[in-house]
């Protein structure tokens, strides 16, 4: 949160100076998320901030009567989040657009990984199943043109994730992939542990991934975004509309490559990864 809180103070707000922020995290559990919701309800709260999919439906859902500010990975506007992207309504934020560069992540995999023909597609059906098969096909079909094939894995729970992992390894997985989803963003040291404990190179959505140990990761800035979400709820602190605020999205991808972890799993970057590779983690 990080980003968030950069984003306020460059709209002139301060967190326990002159704005007060009252934290719920439901930890990738998205049963929680009734209940933190229904805590809120009464308190003097001035905007909703909702990172993920599942928390931002399920606080429009709420239909709270103040102003909400989300980061999502799917179309807003399909998500019924909001009525468009430049006139959004009562809700607005940032399109984090990452569930559509599926296809692309296969791409860097294999270039990264050619001996890897068979791929485990780790998902999450709790995030929600319109983006889960959208996902999944997505990814399916990137494999058939280029030579591969997908096993599906899903997993809800701590121990669903490692119950994946043994049956990914036992079927034969040569790489690995993982939805884009605030569940598994915050088991990222159990997957990373889990990767290099069966040499499994990944590929994932945000830079934290590698940084954190991963092997490499293509897509947007989470900290970036969360910035973005920062100015537009200090906009809204100061006055404005959230239907004046369009619905952003990013215009930059990152692919980012941690070479240790390429050296650990004895893998050779091609040049060509190298080339268009935006950051290189020594």
């Amino acid at each position: 949160m990080d980003g968030f809180r950069r984003g306020l103070e460059e709209m002139a707000y301060v967190e326990g100076r002159n704005v007060a922020i009252e934290y719920r995290w439901a930890k990738g559990d998205y049963s929680q998320l009734g209940p933190l919701i229904a805590d809120l309800r009464g308190r003097p709260l001035s905007v909703i901030i909702a990172t993920g999919d599942p928390a931002a439906l399920a606080a429009k859902a709420a239909g709270f009567a103040v102003p909400l500010v989300f980061v999502v990975g799917q179309d807003p506007v399909r998500a019924g989040l909001v009525a468009s992207m430049n006139r959004p309504g009562t809700a607005t934020g940032v399109n984090f657009f990452t569930g559509d560069l599926g296809a692309k992540r296969l791409e860097f995999l294999c270039t990264l990984v050619p001996s890897a023909r068979l791929v485990g597609l780790l998902l999450n059906p709790a995030f929600g199943m319109e983006a889960f098969d959208e996902f999944r096909r997505s990814v399916v079909s990137a494999a058939q043109s280029l030579g591969r094939d997908i096993i599906v894995q899903s997993a809800t729970t701590d121990a669903e994730i490692e119950a994946g992992f043994a049956a990914l390894n036992e079927a034969g997985v040569g790489a690995l992939m993982v939805q884009n989803d605030p569940f598994f963003d915050s088991r990222r040291t159990k997957i990373i542990a889990l990767s290099s404990r069966q040499q499994l190179p990944g590929i994932f959505h945000i830079r934290e991934f590698p940084a954190d140990g991963g092997l490499m990761s293509y897509g947007a800035s989470l900290a970036g975004a969360y910035r973005q979400v920062g100015v537009y709820a200090g906009k809204i602190l100061r006055g404005a509309k959230p239907v004046d605020l369009p619905v952003l999205r990013p215009t930059k991808f990152e692919l980012v490559i941690n070479m240790r972890t390429a050296k650990a799993l004895s893998l050779t970057v091609p040049p060509s990864i190298l080339i268009e590779a935006d950051e290189l983690i020594e």
